[in-house]
């Protein structure tokens, strides 16, 4: 596949995959399993072009050499891959409930970007223009809110191409900032990392406590943040509202309850916090469009 394509979706049954065409020589994929089974992508990738892969949830994988060699791409984590040698296809394999956004440039196109003071950037230095180059990275706060912005678009469909436009090229203007203080202009909610980390400790306690989470209050103290920058930063982080959140991780995992097979409608709403059947077949048919009970009947007739 070549850069030259134009914006498109594709949805399979395990998962979805999505092309933007930021530029000529410049591609911002989207990938997404939220389904139960691994979900696998393969795509050919000319020669001379940069990677850049961010994991934003869950876990991927990169399968090189045809099996030989497999390399972990984590939530939180990114790579960068430049071979100028040889074509390095794309075969990666999402676990379940696993997010990534992938960007594939031209080396000539990057080089366009970055004025004659470009130094830092390794790759980009005479003696290393020929070399292939890997890179593991943390993802920076300011980037996991871009990355964020990437999969939760809520604006005019008419101004989308626009939008991840501008997004695609601030995520590689962060990814190459060097400043002490990359993310003060970015987000005045998450000052420094620490900010982040809580923010991340809150999401973990709600869902080791989801069938009893605790008040918005109490939680901002457990994680010794504010109210006011709990709910700023977890919006912009993770796209949604702590309870918003909650509430779709619930339902997916109920639905990964239902489909073990090991547990019947009534366990698995008490399993995750609803007291009475009535109150779990009404959430589950808001997130789903269907009941429990249709969904189990559904998978026993696809068996």
């Amino acid at each position: 596949m070549g850069l030259n394509g134009i914006l498109s979706k594709k949805n399979d049954a395990m998962g979805s995959q999505e092309e933007i065409k930021i530029e000529n020589d410049f591609i911002l994929h989207r990938f997404q399993n939220d389904e139960n089974e691994t979900f696998r992508i393969k795509k050919h990738i000319h020669q001379g072009l940069i990677q850049f892969h961010f994991g934003i949830k869950g876990k991927a994988k990169f399968v090189f050499n045809q099996g030989n060699y497999t390399l972990d791409l984590n939530e939180e984590k990114s790579y960068l891959f430049y071979n100028p040698q040889k074509e390095l296809p794309l075969n990666l394999e999402l676990a379940p409930n696993t997010w990534v956004i992938s960007i594939i440039i031209s080396i000539q196109k990057f080089h366009s970007l970055f004025t004659n003071e470009s130094g830092h950037i390794p790759f980009l230095s005479e003696e290393n223009k020929d070399k292939k180059y890997y890179k593991e990275g943390e993802i920076s706060p300011s980037m996991a809110i871009v990355l964020s912005q990437l999969f939760h678009y809520n604006l005019n469909p008419s101004i989308k191409n626009l939008y991840y436009k501008g997004k695609g090229y601030e995520l590689l203007s962060l990814y190459f900032n060097r400043s002490e203080d990359p993310n003060a202009e970015q987000c005045p909610f998450l000052i420094d990392e620490e900010n982040v980390l809580k923010i991340r400790k809150a999401k973990e306690i709600i869902i080791a406590n989801m069938s009893e989470p605790p008040g918005l209050e109490e939680l901002s103290d457990q994680v010794g943040l504010s109210l006011k920058k709990l709910k700023m930063g977890f919006k912009q982080i993770y796209g949604d509202t702590v309870y918003g959140f909650l509430f779709d991780y619930k339902m997916d995992y109920a639905r990964q309850l239902l489909d073990s097979g090991s547990y019947n409608v009534n366990e698995v709403g008490l399993k995750i916090g609803y007291s009475t059947g009535s109150h779990f077949i009404a959430a589950f048919k808001k997130k789903f469009a269907t009941t429990p009970k249709k969904y189990l009947m559904a998978i026993n007739t696809n068996l």
